[in-house]
């Protein structure tokens, strides 16, 4: 293992990421507590906002973990928490709780505390293929055995995550890992065959699953079926239509009051624009950007291969299914059931993206910048 990994950190908090991170979860806990506060007027405090408060404060406490763990002490748990959140997965296809058709949730018996394996299996999964691909060896064995091997760490879980059905994490579990292989090493054109075939076994997935074939015909045609499939995005639509330029004001949706369904989870992004318009939205989506030029560069710099891989998977993990969310809110792709990080409900996202975004500042402690790294980052580092 490199020395670099093991040396004494030097550096402190990326700004960057830091402030853009920063924002999200504000504007997080701004919009849980509009998002619920409807949906639970005879309470001062809305039990769905008090579990995304209580998350925040699980993932800080994660976060921290992740930022002052040793990359050689993350290394070494890489693979047995893989093999956890494959069996945790395993365990939620055979007594997991099913939601909206769903069975995705596992429930802890006796305080009815609901966590979901998949988030967690997403973000190990990357730390492990990180980990497998950064090990010493040749170039042969990274376009050949290791990539085989690396690829296989991800298309587990990922079938897991298909069975429950859960179609838009495992495409996202399989495309990230895609970006570590290219980012190792992998010449291009290996790509070429599993990408197809990957495109051609969604397509047969769809074609055989009429639930996730009603979310296609929503999206491409959603007001003919504006009472069935495509109420969601109808709904989504005449959120940002009310929202325009500044909003209607912060908690005066009308779209939150039993119209749009998952408002304060998938959908967060349509009250963002309806509440606080399009100046709110591109605060948002801006911030993901400025988290994602940010994250990358911390990666870039990074002067170890472990390092500099898991960098890009924890910010990838941060900001990709961001901009998906966003694109399926404004009606660009088909409905997945991605959350928008730190905005989204949900305590496990909300512990898992904090944990992530702890292990890239992490990296960006051991890895801080300098004269000389910003001049290299003007040339890509050559990872492979």
């Amino acid at each position: 293992m490199n020395n670099i990994t093991n040396r004494i950190p030097t550096g402190g908090l990326d700004t960057g990421v830091s402030l853009a991170s920063l924002i999200l979860i504000l504007f997080g806990v701004v919009m849980s507590y509009s998002a619920t506060a409807a949906l639970a007027l005879d309470s001062t405090l809305p039990p769905l906002f008090f579990d995304h408060v209580t998350g925040l404060l699980a993932g800080g406490a994660f976060g921290a973990l992740g930022y002052w763990a040793p990359p050689v002490v993350i290394r070494r748990l890489a693979l047995p928490a893989w093999g956890l959140s494959v069996l945790l997965l395993v365990v939620t296809l055979i007594v997991g709780v099913e939601v909206n058709g769903a069975q995705r949730w596992l429930e802890l018996p006796g305080v009815g505390f609901r966590f979901q394996p998949g988030e967690l299996a997403k973000c190990v999964t990357l730390i492990a293929v990180a980990d497998w691909l950064s090990r010493k060896q040749d170039r042969r064995e990274l376009t050949n055995r290791r990539t085989v091997e690396a690829a296989g760490i991800a298309i587990v879980p990922a079938g897991l995550l298909l069975l429950q059905p859960d179609l838009g994490n495992a495409v996202v579990l399989v495309a990230l890992t895609a970006l570590l292989l290219f980012l190792a090493g992998t010449p291009w054109p290996r790509f070429v065959l599993p990408g197809f075939v990957g495109i051609l076994l969604v397509g047969i997935y769809i074609l055989f699953n009429p639930y996730a074939m009603r979310r296609v015909t929503g999206f491409l045609d959603p007001f003919r079926d504006s009472l069935g499939s495509g109420w969601q995005l109808v709904q989504s639509y005449l959120a940002f239509g009310q929202g325009s330029w500044f909003g209607q004001g912060l908690g005066y949706s009308h779209q939150k009051l039993a119209y749009l369904p998952e408002a304060h989870t998938d959908f967060v992004l349509a009250l963002v624009a309806e509440e606080l318009g399009f100046v709110g939205v591109l605060v948002v989506l801006g911030s993901f950007a400025a988290l994602w030029i940010s994250g990358t560069r911390v990666a870039r710099r990074a002067r170890d291969k472990f390092d500099l891989l898991c960098g890009f998977g924890m910010v990838s993990l941060l900001t990709i299914p961001a901009f998906l969310n966003a694109s399926v809110v404004m009606g660009l792709v088909p409905t997945k059931g991605l959350t928008l990080p730190f905005l989204s409900y949900g305590r496990t996202s909300l512990v898992v993206c904090c944990f992530a975004l702890g292990v890239l500042l992490g990296v960006a402690r051991r890895h801080p910048a300098s004269p000389v790294h910003t001049a290299r980052e003007a040339k890509w580092p050559g990872v492979g």
